[in-house]
């Protein structure tokens, strides 16, 4: 039997807080066994789980999207290349947009965001008579691709 990982032990391993491991339990993202005398002991799988988790929560992946991606990897046996390789082509149109938008922001950042606001002594150059507010609210120049 392979060795089991404590909550300490899988938390300092997969650098989040116990609560977290407690929380992604409750949610049915990860399991562990419990002892006799109730402690819980992880599996090195779900290692890679919470690393997986982890590194989905970093894309903007909400956990009911962290979910439905772990129900589709296999529960019998460890993800192969080919199981990884599918999700993460699932994701590449969200991160390109979200690459693309960041982007956007930084060549952005010291002229108007096209909020609406008016505010900026330029503002009338860049958003005469409050065009942007045609294109719905917040900040448009950002989050719009054009």
């Amino acid at each position: 039997m392979a060795p089991r990982f404590s909550i300490g032990s899988m938390s300092k391993r997969a650098g989040v807080r116990p609560s977290a491991l407690r929380y992604y339990e409750s949610e049915g993202l990860i399991h562990s066994e419990r002892t006799g005398s109730g402690q819980r002991r992880y599996a090195p799988e779900m290692l890679r789980r919470v690393s997986f988790i982890r590194v989905a929560q970093q894309l903007g992946l909400s956990l009911e999207e962290i979910h439905e991606a772990l129900d589709s990897l296999p529960g019998n046996r460890t993800p192969t290349h080919e199981d990884w390789e599918r999700l993460a082509n699932s994701w590449r149109p969200r991160i390109d947009a979200r690459i693309a938008m960041l982007e956007r922001l930084r060549e952005r950042l010291d002229g108007c965001i096209g909020c609406g606001c008016l505010s900026l002594e330029y503002c009338h150059l860049l958003n005469p008579n409050d065009e942007c507010a045609e294109r719905g609210p917040g900040p448009r120049y950002i989050v719009d691709d054009d």
